[in-house]
């Protein structure tokens, strides 16, 4: 039985480990490199090396190479989830999260999140359908910050569920002078780790990275 100190000096063993085969293993690529140029730069011209046998030492070239490559991608994968706590990612799944990436509408009024520009005498709540075609416009205050949208169109007729995003365009004496996206809440089903970013696939199927979320509640 290996009792907790026993386990730290292990692990701490496996850390240290892992650079020094990583560096030796470079180290023999480059030595292997300058053996193989000297060989070639010195053989007798009149008895040139096998094509076989350099052929040979060619393809162990190969191997060590693609080996130190490897090497490489396995130890920035494991400072990549090394650097992300599981718990952290699962801590999102289940979330609403407010964003300003669209959102989804399944037949239920839906709150949206935006705010007008200080000059604006009038405003507009501009919504479009997933292929970027304007299914409704509705004039809503200048001092309004939330806004319910019920998924009906100007005539009544309810809306297709699907995803959906909005805009808040900002008129001055009948000029447009700003547009603003509009943020909505949406469910997260799945988080994952990116490049340089946690990624959130929300319920609608959109994926965004988790520095877009301004916003943050628990899910119904």
């Amino acid at each position: 039985m290996i009792t907790p100190v026993t386990a730290v000096q292990a692990a701490t063993s496996q850390q240290t480990a892992g650079p020094s085969r990583s560096s030796a293993i470079t180290s023999d690529f480059e030595t292997f490199l300058l053996m193989l140029t000297a060989q070639a730069q010195n053989q007798d011209p009149l008895e040139p090396m096998d094509s076989t046998e350099y052929a040979s030492q060619l393809a162990q070239f190969s191997m060590v190479e693609q080996q130190v490559q490897t090497n490489d991608l396995l130890s920035a994968l494991t400072s990549t989830l090394g650097s992300v706590n599981l718990n952290d990612l699962a801590s999102w799944v289940g979330m609403d999260v407010r964003s300003a990436s669209g959102f989804h509408f399944n037949g239920q009024p839906v709150t949206l999140f935006s705010h007008a520009d200080p000059d604006a005498d009038a405003t507009k709540l501009v919504i479009r359908d997933h292929e970027g075609t304007v299914v409704d416009t509705v004039s809503v205050p200048t001092t309004a910050t939330e806004f319910a949208w019920a998924g009906v169109s100007s005539s009544g007729d309810p809306m297709a569920a699907g995803n959906y995003t909005a805009t808040l365009e900002s008129y001055k004496n009948d000029r447009l002078i700003s547009e603003k996206p509009v943020a909505a809440y949406n469910r997260v089903v799945e988080a994952q780790v990116g490049e340089d970013a946690v990624l959130l696939t929300l319920q609608g199927g959109q994926v965004i990275s988790a520095d877009l979320v301004t916003a943050v509640r628990t899910g119904a």
